[in-house]
């Protein structure tokens, strides 16, 4: 008998994420239906807990025992790992499209789904790269650790709005991933607001003397605000490219804000 997404669980949806943005082992401990895929966004923050938490560890260990850079190389390799480097794949597409697509509609979600990578996503890939590095090598190990931490559940927080504020430029039938995120009722909503705001809040409270919690919560949601505006613009909806690329530039704004306030702190 088939599930309705309605009657799917929490711990569906939840493991659902896990799946969905890890390549760590969860579909051996439970195989979720499959209608919960379709609400893997709500529990997006959640896997950034995890992530973040794994990346932040790595950095901050990392650093006691291995030449700083070395560490931080580490970190952002770690995640990569964790992810399948989902979200990177997603920003090489969505630079490539863009890039290269001009602003015909149907080129664009054509070269974003070609699995090729083009000159527009290795320039747009080694920049990001390049500017995640030395944001998180230009702070100090304890707060770098500590960004990370708020930063990636946040940035998923943020993103995930898309959902809610354009239709899905695809179907089920030519999706990349054979997915369409459903929209998020005000249940969900909440959770998803809680699950990122949290590590965000202890943040902005721990260190409240030093960074201006406004500024680091007010950009990266300018920066998602803008690049809602530029997808809808030109593909009057969006992909789950656009949903990774728009998670790693706006999480690269936090680093960005917390450069500004931290970097000169010991």
């Amino acid at each position: 008998m088939e599930v309705s997404i309605d009657r799917t669980r929490w711990y569906d949806r939840l493991m659902a994420a896990f799946i969905f943005f890890t390549r760590l082992p969860f579909w051996r401990m439970y195989q979720p239906p499959k209608e919960a895929y379709t609400a893997v966004v709500e529990y997006w923050p959640m896997v950034g807990w995890l992530t973040g938490s794994a990346m932040a560890a790595i950095l901050y260990f990392g650093a006691y025992v291995l030449p700083y850079p070395v560490a931080v190389m580490l970190a952002i390799a770690t995640r990569m790992l964790l992810t399948g480097a989902l979200h990177e794949d997603g920003l090489a597409d969505f630079f490539d499209g863009f890039g290269g697509g001009g602003t015909d509609r149907q080129r664009i979600l054509d070269i974003m789904k070609d699995s090729r990578i083009g000159t527009y996503g290795v320039l747009g890939l080694t920049i990001y790269a390049a500017m995640l590095f030395a944001t998180l090598y230009s702070l100090p190990p304890f707060y770098a650790a500590l960004t990370i931490l708020a930063a990636d559940p946040f940035a998923k927080m943020a993103t995930s709005q898309i959902v809610m504020m354009m239709p899905y430029a695809r179907n089920e039938a030519t999706a990349k991933a054979r997915v369409v995120y459903r929209r998020m009722g005000i249940k969900a909503g909440i959770g998803l607001a809680l699950q990122g705001m949290l590590p965000m809040a202890a943040y902005c409270y721990y260190l409240g003397g030093i960074i201006d919690w406004q500024l680091i919560i007010f950009l990266p949601c300018l920066t998602m605000y803008f690049l809602y505006l530029f997808i809808l613009h030109r593909l009057r909806g969006y992909t789950g490219d656009c949903c990774g690329a728009m998670f790693l530039l706006v999480e690269l704004s936090v680093y960005l804000v917390a450069c500004h306030f931290l970097q000169a702190v010991g």
